[in-house]
């Protein structure tokens, strides 16, 4: 296993490969249990106990630490591998618990389900709006037209975005045009259900990128290099 490991972290970018020496667990057993936390409804002692099925004795703290280090750089490289997406956008918040208190996963789909962008704010207001906005732009690209329900501080957010554009982005306010992705929400929150919520808001943004990036694989938004290739194989080539 140990010999394995070695010849597998020859091929990791500098950065991963950087992370995965201090971890001090061969990279399969690392990798999959990133993966099936961020892609299942698990919990970390749920996979805890699944490893010592497995003969492999990992407590469920170290799995967390693994995820916290590793997510950042796995949205880094799917994000250079991400799918472009349409230029019609419906916006929309998810409820997340983060220490107790209710915040705010700012989320975009286009018109054929496909994520456009997220991001984990503590408040609803005109500048968390604005903020993720810019994010969702920034990384991909100016929509023609972004449907938002009646929230008075999203519209001010683009209308603000719009001022002083040659061309503004076509602003509706429709709930009902909204149900794709609000339907959407639902894959984020079955995942995160069995954590019982966030201790650190910190955690929570991470750990939501990672479920994020392994739903927008299982959507088909990952180049995959025209090689027929698994939601499992797309996810694990992040780290290669």
């Amino acid at each position: 296993m140990a010999r394995k490991k070695k010849t597998a972290r020859k091929t990791l970018p500098a950065d991963i490969g950087k992370v995965l020496k201090r971890l001090h667990y061969p990279l399969d057993v690392i990798m999959l249990c990133v993966r099936w936390y961020v892609a299942y409804s698990l919990s970390l002692r749920n996979l805890e106990e699944m490893m010592a099925e497995r003969g492999i004795g990992v407590d469920h703290s170290t799995v967390h630490r693994w995820v916290i280090k590793l997510v950042p750089l796995f949205e880094k490289a799917f994000r250079r591998r991400k799918r472009p997406v349409g230029r019609s956008w419906r916006v929309d918040e998810a409820y997340v618990k983060v220490k107790g208190q209710w915040k705010f996963l700012y989320r975009a789909a286009d018109k054929a389900g496909n994520t456009v962008d997220f991001l984990l704010r503590a408040h609803r207001d005109k500048a968390a709006a604005h903020r993720y906005f810019k994010k969702a732009i920034d990384q991909n690209g100016e929509p023609e037209t972004i449907t938002v329900d009646k929230s008075g501080a999203n519209l001010a957010a683009l209308e603000a975005l719009n001022t002083g554009r040659p061309t503004p982005i076509k602003i509706r306010q429709n709930k009902y045009l909204n149900n794709i992705v609000e339907q959407d929400h639902r894959a984020i929150k079955r995942i995160i259900r069995p954590m019982m919520g966030f201790k650190d808001f910190r955690c929570a943004r991470i750990i939501l990128s990672g479920i994020e990036i392994a739903h927008m694989i299982r959507k088909g938004q990952m180049h995959d290099d025209g090689v027929a290739a698994t939601a499992a194989d797309q996810f694990y080539s992040l780290a290669m």
